[in-house]
């Protein structure tokens, strides 16, 4: 079925009920259905057809997501865009993608003016409300028909690229698709069940420009409410459990860990709340035990990427237990078990040969979970797909009851507060800094992020630059994600015969030189 599609039967449920609810707006199913193919219609007026790409601009707001169910009624492609991110990501993002709409929210009419400039291929630039140049959205849409357009769709047209990389270099584009996504929803659905007739509350806390959104669908699909919030503050996040009797949704780990430390403070009636989903980052068994006293057998561990979006496997919520008590740490640390509608292996990362239950090789996954692929990158593509395997890039192992545990990365990638961080990114802005002859970056154990981004740098003869400033050349250029909390100084970086600097040995030279662990 079409994305949308579960959008629709939502409203098939229940027409008239409450689809979002933010801040001083409220959508009915019947109305969000309705802006959504006047969007849809003024999509195809503009001259967008199956697969243009369409960006949003955004912080949470339900206007924003409709917008985004405008985009695939209309069989365009939807690419995400991180407000937070430095407009030159952006830039380079929009570009390579061939976007050509971008709908926007007017407060960021700063970041769209360093924008537009550079982006001549944008022929629209739509604005959800007042003050801007742009058309606004209520003004594009007038007049438009409140009903589907009549259009054709396949299974593997792609509705939506994701991101994935910067500006250092070619950033990839993950294509996923009708099939994919659905494949995903399908999966979630069968994960959170619910009882008969029981409400169904889905929170928006994390950005809906990452798994939230996604993440919102099944709760639509069953005619539930998505309520959305500004951002994953944890006493804003407790006060919207209460308010509205939430009882789903999805928070990356250090937000969890945020609100265990509130509630050690404050009282939040949470007895509605039914799944909480983590993923994003390794999260800590010492607190997962906390919060599973604290909030209850509510927590579902997720475990995903965008090539294989969100769902390759989870731990429900009576999975966390064993014999009727908190698992051991065995077993919490673990991603749970594979979904049903995939297959995943566990493979020689060498050979390719599959090597079966207790031995760790590349995670593997087949089925129509998987992307289509990277957008104009058949070679990545072909190196990523191998024989209908998607190569994770992830190390782990099935153990004999079929959980699934991950124990290292085959790629340099550090996951910080449950962000992508590209280790070369960040050290090309160090090689920039004169005093810097060489550095490494890296993920130090953290608490609470799961990695922290840690620098450790080799300096020119003679030349010196302190912790300080090199976080500040890093921040000015990055954004706070990518900027490394510390940096350290060594003699020499170990080095491979050629004079390459062996990244995977640098934690461990470190420890031993300086008796302390990164």
């Amino acid at each position: 079925m079409a994305i949308i599609d579960f959008f629709d039967r939502g409203r098939l449920l229940n027409p008239h009920g409450i689809a979002y609810r933010s801040v001083g707006s409220v959508w009915t199913f019947d109305e969000a259905y309705a802006l959504s193919c006047r969007i849809a219609h003024s999509l195809h007026r503009t001259g967008v057809r199956t697969e243009t790409k369409v960006a949003v601009l955004s912080p949470n707001d339900p206007l924003a997501w409709i917008c985004v169910l405008g985009i695939w009624r209309a069989g365009a492609t939807w690419v995400p865009l991180n407000p937070s991110h430095p407009v030159e990501d952006n830039v380079v993002l929009l570009d390579r993608l061939d976007v050509e709409v971008i709908i926007y929210a007017p407060a960021l009419t700063e970041q769209v003016a360093q924008l537009r400039p550079r982006l001549p291929d944008v022929t629209t630039w739509v604005a959800l409300g007042e003050g801007t140049e742009d058309p606004v959205l209520a003004d594009w849409t007038a007049g438009m028909p409140e009903t589907t357009p009549e259009i054709t769709y396949d299974m593997d047209d792609v509705v939506a690229i994701a991101p994935t990389g910067g500006t250092t270099g070619t950033p990839k584009g993950v294509m996923n698709t009708h099939r994919s996504f659905s494949t995903m929803v399908a999966h979630q659905l069968m994960a959170l069940t619910y009882p008969a007739d029981a409400p169904v509350v889905n929170l928006a806390a994390a950005p809906m420009t990452h798994t939230a959104g996604l993440f919102s669908l099944q709760a639509s699909s069953r005619g539930g409410t998505v309520v959305v919030i500004p951002g994953a503050n944890a006493d804003a996040v407790l006060d919207a459990i209460e308010e509205h009797g939430v009882t789903e949704l999805f928070l990356p780990p250090t937000v969890i860990y945020r609100i265990l430390e509130r509630l050690e403070h404050r009282f939040a009636d949470t007895g509605s709340l039914r799944y909480l989903m983590y993923a994003a980052a390794p999260m800590s068994v010492d607190k997962l035990r906390l919060g599973i006293e604290r909030l209850g057998p509510v927590f579902v561990e997720c475990y995903g990427q965008m090539e294989a979006p969100a769902a390759i496997s989870f731990l429900r919520p009576d999975e966390h237990f064993v014999d009727g008590t908190i698992a051991p740490a065995s077993r919490l640390s673990s991603c749970g078990r594979p979904y049903p509608l995939i297959t995943v292996a566990i493979k020689d990362p060498a050979t390719g040969e599959d090597i079966g239950r207790g031995r760790t090789g590349e995670v593997c996954v087949r089925g129509d979970l998987l992307m289509k692929g990277y957008y104009k990158d058949p070679e990545r593509t072909a190196e990523t797909i191998v024989d209908g395997w998607l190569h994770t890039g992830d190390l782990g192992l099935l153990d004999e009851q079929g959980f699934l545990r991950l124990t290292d990365r085959r790629r340099d990638l550090i996951i910080s507060g449950g962000f992508n961080v590209y280790p070369g990114e960040v050290e090309q802005v160090l090689w920039g800094h004169p005093a810097v002859r060489d550095c490494a970056v890296v993920g130090a154990p953290h608490e609470d992020w799961g990695e922290m981004v840690t620098a450790v740098v080799e300096l020119n003869n003679g030349m010196t630059v302190d912790e300080a400033e090199l976080i500040a050349l890093c921040r000015a250029q990055l954004g706070p994600v990518r900027t490394p909390k510390q940096v350290f100084f060594v003699d020499h970086l170990p080095r491979s015969a050629n004079g390459k600097v062996l990244k995977k040995d640098v934690p461990a030279a470190f420890w031993a030189n300086h008796g302390t662990r990164i």
